[in-house]
């Protein structure tokens, strides 16, 4: 007797000639998606081949995840079965993109029998042939495109074995071509077996001038507690550096228990502020204002005042509590207690964090706990903030990041998460995988030629760069690195130089910047003397040794040049010195061209002959060229690859030249484009 599984049907055999490997991008295949922002193009690419020698077609699928049905862009071979295509994203949110590719009988027949009649072959049998083809495809096409295939079906029947021609003609025939490539038979095409997506970011979150500025220092008086008030008049200070992120520490009030003192000790003075970071008191939590800032309203109109000047304030999202947070009473189960009965407080052992309590994400209330800080979120949201610098996120979980960048860009895809985790390179890049669309980097302790060279490399030129985002800072108020310290005036002119060209993203810490900031703690450590995270400090932002009006014209720079608003196109360039470093930037049809070169030794004087890529400049050998240093406005004709530079670092130790190539007018007038 048959088992009932006998009389079951085997599955019918699909042959599937065409084989699609090797897609780019695809991150960990296909579990994250890459990045891009509106207005930017995808470029896509796959192995794509089959048995035989027929001709193979291919396209790029993708849509906007509200839409259903898929659009189409054509993908051209390379060589090597290699294949390319490109779509842009034109909104915000995810979009999705898969590639198709099959055997093209028609554009095969239109080969062979183009080869067969040079060859003065019989081709009668191939017009018969490629009349059932269009005929085929009018049955699938509509309207005056099906009529007009069929004019083409008639015209291949009916053709005289003596006279080719006709035959050739529609094998030539661009129109046909088209008609055919528009309905080609696709009942037996292979889809690539993933959907892979692409998160759609507004622009600012490639192109973005980052300005760090404590508001409780922006008093009327020394070491009188600044308000939003007194940001108001601060706002076009920053204006006119050119900054369009105004990004304040936690703006919450601060806990008294366990309060640090100026320099970061544990006996603090009475009138000592504490740490911004240690948030919570009486007053409220996360979605509470320090009282001495002001109120609310207060808040909503320097948005307004900053707004109107193109700033955007982002606001410091730093998930952790001080001892007085009103969470540690009402939800003791959201921290850690210790077997002594208290809370576990922050550490990095040796170093003790007493003010400060972070969350317990092992508990077995987490969930209620994440539902909380999304609150806090959607909170500050709903108060118009759109971007967010995250403290620390490599010490929470990265499925909580995961679940809630994607909660806050589901209803708010304009939404901007920076990522400040200064931490080992698979985890920061992880954390850039789950959805923050900037991240910091370790540009502050690159200050050799090769280290540079070698990390903002890998950055831009790898995949690493379809999902990572840099954000490019020479300084933080955590962050007074010894090249700063001992290198003066002329290494911050240099660090601002290269953070500003090297990425389209960058900031800094100010005024502590560019007034030059470069007193330590003690030798040997990066913390600062006097550190603003422990008091009011009182800037002279008026000084006339501020490095404002340096600032200001490389952030004006950044704005006339859209070469420096993207980072793909960096490329570096031989220089016979290792204290000279020489790059590029260029858009894409190279009517912006850039190229920057920067002293990094801040004490001499350093010269060199540096190699211009000629060929990629689109520039002849025996052609000048004008070299335009938009720092200073000198002038300088280069011919040839090699030419000179040298630089005095006391004088300013970088030029950003913009390269203008010789144009010759019909009346042999030249001029420099």
């Amino acid at each position: 007797m048959n088992s009932p599984e006998a009389n079951l049907e085997e599955p019918r055999l699909v042959l599937r000639r065409v084989v699609i490997e090797g897609l780019e991008p695809e991150i960990d295949g296909g579990k994250y998606p890459v990045k891009r922002t509106v207005g930017e193009p995808v470029v896509v690419e796959a192995d794509i081949h089959a048995d035989g020698h027929d001709v193979l077609s291919a396209v790029v699928l993708y849509r906007p995840d509200r839409e259903s049905g898929w659009s189409e862009a054509v993908m051209r071979p390379l060589e090597n079965d290699r294949w390319r295509g490109q779509f842009s994203v034109e909104s915000l949110g995810p979009y999705f993109y898969t590639v198709q590719a099959w055997v093209d009988a028609f554009q095969s027949w239109c080969r062979d029998t183009a080869k067969k009649a040079e060859a003065g072959q019989d081709i009668s049998v191939a017009g018969q042939f490629g009349a059932r083809l269009v005929q085929s495809a009018a049955k699938r096409a509509r309207g005056n495109d099906s009529k007009r295939l069929a004019e083409f079906t008639a015209e291949l029947k009916n053709f005289s074995s003596a006279d080719p021609s006709a035959v050739v003609r529609c094998a030539r025939s661009a129109e046909l071509a088209a008609l055919m490539g528009r309905y080609a038979d696709r009942s037996r095409a292979t889809t690539y077996d993933k959907q892979l997506a692409v998160m759609v970011d507004r622009e600012k979150a490639r192109y973005s001038t980052w300005y760090e500025m404590f508001p409780r220092s922006c008093g009327a008086a020394p070491n009188k507690h600044g308000t939003f008030r007194d940001c108001i008049p601060r706002l076009g200070y920053v204006s006119e550096m050119g900054f369009d992120v105004l990004y304040f520490p936690p703006i919450h009030p601060i806990g008294h228990t366990k309060r640090k003192g100026r320099n970061n000790t544990a006996q603090p003075a009475p009138d000592d502020p504490g740490s911004p970071w240690a948030i919570g008191a009486a007053e409220g939590g996360h979605m509470a204002i320090h009282p001495e800032l002001g109120t609310l309203e207060e808040f909503k109109q320097l948005q307004t005042k900053a707004r109107a000047l193109g700033i955007e304030i982002a606001l410091d999202l730093a998930f952790q509590c001080s001892p007085d947070h009103p969470y540690v009473k009402a939800h003791k189960e959201w921290f850690l207690e210790r077997p002594d009965g208290s809370v576990q407080y922050a550490e990095n052992p040796p170093k003790k964090y007493e003010d400060i309590y972070p969350f317990y994400f092992e508990s077995e209330d987490a969930p209620e706990l994440c539902e909380e800080l999304k609150r806090v979120v959607f909170y500050w949201i709903e108060q118009g903030v759109r971007i967010f610098r995250v403290d620390n996120p490599h010490t929470k979980p990265f499925d909580f990041w995961e679940w809630l960048i994607r909660e806050a860009r589901r209803e708010y895809p304009e939404v901007i998460f920076l990522s400040e985790a200064f931490t080992r390179p698979k985890v920061m890049q992880r954390l850039a995988k789950l959805g923050f669309a900037q991240s910091y980097t370790y540009f502050a302790w690159k200050n050799t030629k090769w280290e540079l060279m070698q990390y903002f490399t890998e950055m831009t030129q790898t995949s690493v760069r379809e999902f990572v985002r840099l954000n490019v800072w020479p300084n933080t108020p955590d962050i007074l690195t010894e090249y700063l310290q001992y290198g003066g005036r002329p290494a911050f002119m240099a660090r601002l130089i290269l953070a500003a060209t090297l990425s389209a993203n960058y900031g800094i810490y100010g005024p502590a910047f560019e007034l030059c900031e470069n007193r330590a703690l003690r030798q040997g450590s990066e913390e600062y003397l006097d550190s603003e995270k422990y008091q009011i400090r009182g800037w002279n932002i008026g000084s006339p040794d501020s490095l404002k009006g340096l600032v200001a014209r490389v952030n004006e720079i950044r704005r006339e040049n859209p070469a420096l608003q993207s980072d793909w196109s960096l490329r570096f360039h031989t220089v016979d010195n290792d204290q000279l470093i020489v790059y590029s930037k260029a858009t894409e049809d190279l009517s912006d061209i850039i190229l920057v070169i920067v002293n990094l030794d801040p004490h001499y004087q350093q010269s060199g002959w540096v190699e211009v890529p000629l060929a990629d400049f689109q520039l002849a050998s025996n052609q000048s060229y004008q070299v335009h240093d938009l720092l200073t406005g000198a002038r300088y004709l280069w011919q040839g690859a090699r030419n000179y530079v040298e630089l005095n670092p006391s004088v300013l130790p970088g030029h950003i030249f913009k390269v203008r190539r010789r144009v010759r007018t019909e009346r042999d007038f030249d001029y420099f484009l």
